[in-house]
């Protein structure tokens, strides 16, 4: 499914439409080149799930966490990391439960080590950007099926 997001505005309506249908135990990928948008959908995201006050990019922490309620949110942007087995030092693992929706930038840092169920590629257009939004699992195939028209 290809959206396209002309403006600021059109990438937080895809953030609200993402975080009705995203679930505790979701893994989703945020693709893309720098500056293409990925912090400020994960963002959406978050603030559409009710996060408070300001969103920090997790570029220098590598990994922010929201407690919205019962709902752990982990946004991980994985571009600084070397090797996928540095994720062990991150607590990765920990974070794989039923109570976290995590969000993850960069996620070919992971690869082999995690599997998303949604698939969020974001790339720069002519008129804004564009996400491709694609289902890896069967889980992943029901959200993106969920926000179709």
């Amino acid at each position: 499914m290809i959206v396209s997001l002309p403006d600021l505005g059109a990438t937080g309506r895809l953030g609200g439409a993402l975080a009705r249908v995203l679930r505790a135990g979701d893994q989703v990928a945020l693709r893309g080149d720098l500056g293409c948008g990925k912090t400020t959908l994960a963002g959406a995201i978050l603030t559409a799930l009710g996060a408070a006050g300001p969103i920090k990019s997790p570029t220098y922490t590598l990994i922010e966490e929201y407690e919205l309620g019962a709902l752990r949110v982990v946004h991980a942007d994985l571009y600084r990391l070397r090797a996928p087995a540095e994720l062990e030092g991150l607590g990765w693992w920990d974070y794989r439960d039923a109570r976290t929706l995590m969000l993850v930038e960069w996620p070919e840092r992971a690869e082999g080590l995690w599997r998303p169920d949604v698939d969020v590629s974001l790339a720069l257009a002519d008129d804004g950007r564009r996400a491709h939004l694609r289902g890896i699992s069967p889980r992943g195939d029901e959200v993106v099926d969920s926000l179709r028209p």
